[in-house]
């Protein structure tokens, strides 16, 4: 199983990354984890459009599905279309969202082009069993683990601390954890974001064998935030960047 970060800059697209995306790959399937802002791009440098197996987004903020609007145009117009409906994993109502992201009328919206699906405990997409977690944020999202093959690969999407987490991450050989706030901040909001110390403590708790540091905000520090998570995690600790690879 490969993990290619596609975009990695928290909440807003940054100077030198789009927003949150990443893509699992195994057994020549693509899963695409998330399409924020200006994913697109940064994914056509490694697959094209037709390739993409699936979709699977960790909740409706924009940050982490926007850019399902450009794929939608993709699938319907570029050279080749139409191609095969894209399955897309999402909390309840994506594809009325979308639609209305895009002012299309709510029937078809964009189920000619994408197959959406509710997020189960459980499902299997391609040759992965994925399994999700609600976490804790303002609207509904979930983390998600993909397994393959005796591996296991979680990513947080975003979420404030809590148990959830842990238990979904539970031996994990990668958790992909989002820092979006800064520890020891007086005036971070509540179960909104991870601080780093917060992403340390939960890799920590769960067992897991790596620490991936993403999501952090342009205007915050991500070699900082990641050594900030070393005051609670003492396993291996990196950092996501645009197009970085890993291998699980």
């Amino acid at each position: 199983m490969k993990l290619t970060v596609l975009g990695c800059s928290g909440s807003v697209p940054g100077p030198d990354s789009a927003a949150s995306s990443y893509l699992v790959t195994a057994e020549d399937f693509h899963l695409v984890l998330d399409l924020g802002s200006g994913a697109l791009g940064s994914l056509q440098r490694h697959i094209a459009v037709p390739q993409i197996g699936a979709i699977g987004l960790s909740h409706l903020h924009p940050d982490h599905c926007m850019d399902l609007t450009g794929l939608y145009v993709a699938a319907k117009y570029a050279p080749g279309s139409p191609i095969p409906r894209i399955p897309v994993y999402a909390p309840p109502d994506a594809a009325e969202r979308m639609a209305l992201a895009y002012d299309l009328p709510i029937d078809p919206g964009m189920t000619e082009e994408l197959d959406f699906h509710t997020w189960q405990d459980s499902q299997q997409i391609g040759p992965f069993t994925v399994r999700t977690a609600p976490m804790v944020h303002p609207v509904p999202a979930y983390a998600i683990r993909v397994e393959h093959a005796g591996k296991a690969l979680v990513y947080t999407g975003d979420t404030g601390p809590n148990d959830a987490l842990i238990e979904l991450a539970r031996g994990a050989d990668l958790l992909l954890s989002e820092a979006a706030l800064q520890d020891e901040n007086p005036n971070n909001p509540v179960d909104l974001h991870l601080t780093p110390s917060d992403a340390g403590e939960h890799a920590k708790k769960a067992g897991v064998k790596k620490l991936v540091i993403t999501h952090v905000p342009p205007w915050y520090n991500r070699v900082t935030q990641a050594e900030n998570a070393r005051r609670t995690y003492s396993g291996p600790i990196e950092i996501a960047t645009p197009h970085a690879v890993f291998d699980i």
